[in-house]
């Protein structure tokens, strides 16, 4: 399992500061069913258990720092001492899904409907890795139907954007989660928006006329991530039984 989902995804492709791979359990674990998730949480390894999964696959690390106690002192020590409890491994895929080609933005992208999909800003020459994509529509949208597309697509309550673009949509750089380092490359590649999940207030100011910038939440800008581990394990282990989690694990209200 974890082989198949390093072959669509390398591990080389994450971030230095990353900490995708397996994050507890056996590497050699018979895998008697997969819950595939966003983030990991005491809620998801139940679920798990209660699904008859003994493996969880996220896109969020359990793990991104080293621990030094495993106790009830937070949720992540608790989360972790729950999955070794009730016999579960955890497998995190994070900028290494982001980054290879047909991951998270690729997904975000087909969500959408936009063409001539590649990557924002490449990983060497060869396109098969990278930060953010940009594609086109099939055709212009006005910036007030851009928005309403975005949100019904991801089923946000509400979008971040700056001023309205006075003139039509067409091409479209996004980046999923915390994209708001690739604004400026958006703009260098000229597209005409920008999504992504998260964005620094003071990164809004300057850009009105220049992009319109649409930003929807990081959970909900990675949402379907869970389809694309779906997919890979469908292919790969076809014998593994597999379920997208039904917990919702975004810490965000919209209240």
């Amino acid at each position: 399992m974890l082989s198949a989902l390093e072959r669509f995804a390398p591990l080389p492709l994450q971030e230095s500061w990353d900490n995708a791979g397996l994050q507890v359990g056996l590497t050699e674990t018979e895998v008697s069913g997969a819950l595939l998730c966003l983030d990991v949480n005491e809620r998801i390894v139940d679920e798990a258990k209660a699904k008859g999964c003994n493996l969880i696959v996220s896109h969020h690390p359990l793990l991104f720092r080293g621990l030094k106690t495993i106790s009830d002192l937070n949720d992540v020590q608790r989360t972790v001492m729950s999955a070794i409890q009730k016999g579960i491994a955890v497998i995190s895929m994070h900028t290494n899904m982001d980054n290879a080609k047909g991951g998270v933005n690729y997904r975000i992208a087909e969500k959408l409907g936009l063409q001539n999909v590649k990557f924002l800003a490449p990983a060497g020459s060869d396109a098969e890795a990278g930060s953010g994509v940009v594609g086109e529509f099939a055709e212009p949208q006005a910036a007030d139907d851009f928005i309403i597309a975005v949100k019904k697509a991801f089923g946000v309550e509400c979008a971040m954007c700056n001023e309205l673009l006075r003139r039509p949509i067409k091409r479209v750089a996004l980046c999923g989660g915390a994209g708001d380092f690739l604004l400026d490359e958006a703009v260098k590649n000229q597209a005409d928006a920008f999504i992504t999940g998260e964005m620094h207030y003071h990164q809004y100011f300057g850009y009105e006329q220049t992009i319109q910038i649409c930003v929807i939440g990081h959970y909900q800008s990675e949402q379907y991530t869970a389809e694309i581990f779906d997919e890979i394990i469908k292919k790969e282990c076809p014998g593994v039984k597999t379920f997208i989690a039904e917990t919702n694990t975004n810490p965000i209200l919209y209240i």
